[in-house]
Order: C-alpha cells, then sequence, then structure tokens
C-alpha cells in the first residue's frame, strides 16, 4: 500500500470517527439550552481564555527551544517559531497523527545540516510534553482525590504512571534497555522507536538541567491549558473547582489522540463523561470543548496563513516524502 492510499484512509478514518461522534453527541443534548447558554456567555471570561492560551503556546515555543539549544542545534528563532506555528496547523488538518511534527522537521532540516538533532529536538520535545502531562494528572488527583472519589478514574490515572515510569526505566538503565529491545524484538516499529528515543536521550548527556526545565515547562504548559477549560467553563456560568479541571484536561489530552481530525469528537466524548462527574450538562460539556477547538483552530489558522506567506508550499511538498522517512528511520 503506497503512503498516498495510507493518507487518505487515514484521513477517511479520522474524518469518519470525528462526525460521527459528533453526530451521536449532538443527538444527546438539549440544543435549545446550549444555544441559550452559549448567548449569555461572559465575554471577559471568554477574552481571558483566548489571552491564556497564547500565553501557553508561547510556553511550548520556549520548550522546543531549550531542546534546540541543549542539542547545540544551530537555527534562527524566526525559523523555529514559524515551524511551531506550521505544526499546529498541520496537527489539525493534515490526515497523520504526526503531521505537524512532519512538516516541523521537512521544514527546519531545510534550513539545516543537522538533521538527526533536528529530528531528536521534535521528538524529545513531544515525549517530555507527555510526560508533563501524566506529572500534572497523577499529582493534582492525588491532591484531589477526596473531590473526585471515581474508582474508574483511578485506575486510569495508575495507567498513566505506570507506562511513562515503565518506559523511563528501559530507557534510562543501561542494563535494562537491550533487554527491552529483545522483548520487543516482535514488534519492530515499536523496538526501533525505543532505540531512537534512547539515542535522542543520550544526545543530552551532561544537559540534565535543560531535560528537567523542559519537562517543568511541559507541566507548566498542562496546566495553563487547564486553566482554559476552566475560564471557559466561568464563561459558561458553571461553579465549578479548578483541580477538577487540572485532573480532567490532561486525561482528555490523551484520549483526544485516537485517529480524529484534531481530537474533534473524540475531545467532546472525554469531556462529557468526565464533566458530568461534577454535575456539568452535556450540551454545556460538549460547547466548553469546541470553544477550546475553536481556540486551536485559531492558532492553527494563524500558522497556516504564516505558512502560505512565508514558505513555497511545492517546495514544502516536494520534501515531504524526506521528512517523513526521517521521522520513520528516526
Amino acid at each position: 500500500m503506497t503512503e498516498k492510499i495510507k493518507g487518505v484512509l487515514s484521513f477517511i478514518l479520522r474524518f469518519g470517527l470525528s462526525g460521527l461522534l459528533l453526530w451521536w453527541l449532538f443527538t444527546k443534548i438539549d440544543t435549545e439550552k446550549t444555544i441559550a447558554v452559549l448567548k449569555e456567555a461572559d465575554p471577559f471570561f471568554i477574552g481571558l481564555a483566548i489571552a491564556v492560551f497564547f500565553v501557553n503556546n508561547a510556553i511550548l515555543i520556549w520548550r522546543w527551544f531549550v531542546f534546540i539549544d541543549a542539542l547545540d542545534l544551530k537555527a534562527k528563532a524566526f525559523d523555529i517559531i514559524r515551524y511551531y506555528l506550521f505544526g499546529l496547523f498541520g496537527n489539525l488538518f493534515l490526515p497523520s497523527a504526526v503531521g505537524g511534527d512532519i512538516i516541523k522537521a521537512v521544514g527546519l532540516c531545510s534550513q539545516s545540516d543537522q538533521k538527526p538533532r533536528v529530528v531528536a529536538s521534535i521528538l524529545l520535545d513531544r515525549l517530555s510534553g507527555f510526560v508533563g502531562l501524566v506529572i500534572l494528572a497523577v499529582v493534582t488527583y492525588c491532591v484531589g482525590y477526596k473531590l473526585v472519589n471515581d474508582p474508574s478514574l483511578m485506575k486510569f490515572i495508575i495507567i498513566l504512571a505506570v507506562g511513562p515510569c515503565t518506559l523511563a526505566v528501559v530507557l534510562f538503565n543501561e542494563t535494562i534497555f537491550p533487554f527491552g529491545c529483545k522483548v520487543f524484538g516482535f514488534w519492530p516499529k515499536l523496538k526501533n522507536a525505543l532505540i531512537t528515543m534512547h539515542d535522542d536521550i543520550q544526545m543530552l548527556k551532561g544537559k540534565q538541567a535543560q531535560g528537567w526545565f523542559a519537562i517543568f515547562l511541559s507541566v507548566l504548559g498542562q496546566f495553563i491549558f487547564s486553566i482554559c477549560f476552566f475560564l471557559i467553563a466561568r464563561a459558561l456560568h458553571q461553579d465549578v473547582n479548578l483541580i477538577h479541571f487540572l485532573i480532567f484536561v490532561p486525561m482528555i489530552c490523551v484520549v483526544s489522540s485516537l485517529p480524529s481530525i484534531g481530537g474533534l469528537g473524540v475531545r467532546e466524548v472525554g469531556a462529557v463523561y468526565l464533566f458530568s462527574k461534577i454535575g456539568i450538562a452535556e450540551g454545556v460539556s460538549v460547547s466548553i470543548s469546541l470553544m477550546v477547538f475553536l481556540l486551536m483552530v485559531l492558532v492553527g489558522i494563524i500558522g497556516g496563513i504564516f505558512y502560505v506567506t512565508t514558505v513555497s508550499s511545492g517546495r514544502l511538498q516536494s520534501d515531504s516524502q524526506d521528512g517523513k522517512s526521517q521521522l520513520k528511520e528516526a
């Protein structure tokens, strides 16, 4: 099966899942009440949510800068920022789970002769983001578990915590790492992914401080992203506790990584399921999630406009195959 056919099938799967889940949700909610709530939304909190969302993206750009500096990667600040913005556009609209990463890799590789370090910076940036998400979810759940007395959520948190801990032990322990690779010998893609992450982490030897700082920025970014949900809930006149969103939003982020268009549909299902535990109506939960998605679209469109005005689309398309192969080989 060619890459083109795979891309088309991936897009159909993602678009279909997003559309089906949204259709199912809108058959369950009271549309009239939801529209009434939206009409009474507080513009002050909406504006605050928009500002906070832009701050969150600034922190995530900073995190990528940290890895680029730690890897001694020579790149212009302007190029880093613009390819980050292009990546946001790709994450929303391209038919691939790593569409944004491919754009970032292709773009920055075209500006640098340090291609392995470019790919390493992107993969480490994504890995640190997931670690930050897990840390925030675990810590906030431990602090506020009495407010969310739900055994099913505890199981999800445990799974979230055990997975990265196991991965960290395998990647950082030189004795266990070769054994871990042998265990997953039957799954070549996973084995190669482990080898790639291990090699990328080795590039950070002697730069542990930057690595920990990047993880701190990941936690901070996820914290601020959770505040966006909280502010929009307040804009819709929901009397809620911030701690709930600090627990729930990381879980929603994990769910939204399932095949879909920018997480659309699966994010809303996760929001309805989790927010219902604190008394938020289904229609309002969907509205909160969709309004956050609109913020993501807003920044993504800015990235798309920036792309059209600064990069030759023809050149990027001709190089895209090279970028995909670099990510796969990495």
